[in-house]
C-alpha cells in the first residue's frame, strides 16, 4: 500500500489496521463489515472532491486531508484487507447532465467490483424519471442523494415520479440532507418531511445520522418504518469536537439498532477506517447493537442476507 507519510498533511494508518479490524469482526462472529458509504467515482471526478477538502480551510472547516488518497484499486483491496465485506460506490451530480453518466460507470465499477453493491443517482431534470427506472432494471441497490452538494430541493416536482418508483422498489436512498458540515439551501428536516409526507414508505438512509440535527432525525427515524440512519463520520473524535453527539439520544439509539448502519465515508476521511468502527464501538451500547450497525443492518439494506 502507499506511504502516506510522503505527502505533509497525510494521515498516519496503523500498520496493523487491516489485521485488527478482521480480528474484531471475528471477535463479534460476524463474516465482515458493511459499510453502506463508501465513495468510489470516475477519476476526475473524485479528483474534484479531494480538491475540495484539499480546500477545506478556505470554505470555513477544519483541516481535512484524505487519508486513502490511493489509486481506485488499492483503496477496494484496502477494504478487503479491513474485512469489509460490502460497500458501495457512493456519487452524486451537482448538476443537470451528470447522473446518467455516473450511474453507467457505477454499474461498470460494481461488475467488475463483486463486492461493491450497484449504486445509482439522480438529479431534479426532465430525464431522471427514465434513467431512474433503467437504473433499477439493471439491478441498483441502492441510491445516492446529496442534497447540499446538489443543492436542489428534493420535493422538487421533477422528482415525484423518482421518489415514486423507488419507494416501489423499495430500494433505500442514503440522502445526505443534515446541515453539516456545512448547511445547504435545502438541508435540514422539513425539505425531507416534505417527501416523507407524499411517500411515507421510502427507504431513507439519513447521512452522517442527521449531523448536526440528530435530535430531529432520530425522530424522523421513530416515526417513520423504512427511515434509518448510517453512522458515517458520527462518533469519531473529529466530528464530537466540533458536532457531538448528544449523550441523552444514546438510549433512543439503541431503540433504533435495527435501523442503524455502518457508513465511514472512505477513502475521504482525515483519520485511518478503523476509528470509525472504534467509535461506535466505544458507545458501549452492547455487541448484539455492533452486530447489527457494523453487518446485520447493511446486509439486510443492500440485500446481502
Amino acid at each position: 500500500m502507499p506511504d502516506n507519510a510522503a505527502r505533509p498533511d497525510a494521515v498516519t494508518l496503523p500498520p496493523d489496521e487491516p489485521r485488527r479490524l478482521r480480528a474484531l469482526a471475528a471477535d463479534l462472529n460476524i463474516p465482515g463489515f458493511i459499510d453502506i458509504h463508501t465513495h468510489f467515482m470516475p477519476e476526475n471526478v473524485l479528483a474534484k472532491v479531494w480538491g475540495y477538502f484539499d480546500r477545506a480551510e478556505e470554505r470555513g472547516l477544519r483541516t481535512w486531508p484524505i487519508a486513502y488518497r490511493w489509486t481506485e484499486e488499492e483503496r477496494v483491496a484496502r477494504l478487503r484487507d479491513m474485512g469489509v465485506v460490502g460497500f458501495t460506490s457512493m456519487l452524486y451530480p451537482h448538476k443537470p447532465g451528470m447522473a446518467q453518466w455516473l450511474n453507467s460507470w457505477a454499474a461498470d465499477f460494481a461488475a467488475r467490483t463483486p463486492a461493491c453493491a450497484q449504486t445509482s443517482t439522480f438529479f431534479p431534470e426532465p430525464e431522471a424519471a427514465a434513467y431512474t427506472q433503467r437504473a433499477l432494471e439493471s439491478g441498483t441497490r441502492v441510491f445516492k442523494s446529496h442534497i447540499q452538494v446538489g443543492g436542489y430541493d428534493p420535493s422538487d416536482p421533477l422528482l415525484e415520479p423518482v421518489w415514486a418508483q423507488i419507494e416501489e422498489a423499495g430500494v433505500p436512498v442514503v440522502i445526505h440532507c443534515g446541515s453539516g458540515p456545512v448547511p445547504g439551501r435545502h438541508t435540514g428536516l422539513d425539505p425531507v418531511l416534505d417527501v416523507l409526507r407524499a411517500h411515507p414508505k421510502l427507504a431513507f438512509v439519513i447521512a452522517h445520522t442527521g449531523m448536526p440535527e440528530y435530535r430531529e432525525f432520530i425522530q424522523l427515524a421513530e416515526e417513520y418504518e423504512n427511515v434509518c440512519l448510517d453512522t458515517c463520520m458520527t462518533f469519531t473524535p473529529y466530528v464530537e469536537a466540533t458536532m457531538p453527539f448528544p449523550e441523552d439520544l444514546l438510549e433512543r439509539l439503541t431503540g433504533l439498532q435495527d435501523k442503524v448502519v455502518l457508513g465511514s465515508d472512505f477513502p475521504n476521511i482525515p483519520y485511518p477506517y478503523s476509528v470509525q468502527i472504534d467509535a461506535i464501538r466505544g458507545l458501549a451500547l452492547g455487541e448484539e447493537f455492533e452486530r447489527k450497525v457494523l453487518h446485520d443492518n447493511g446486509a439486510r439494506l443492500l440485500g446481502l442476507d
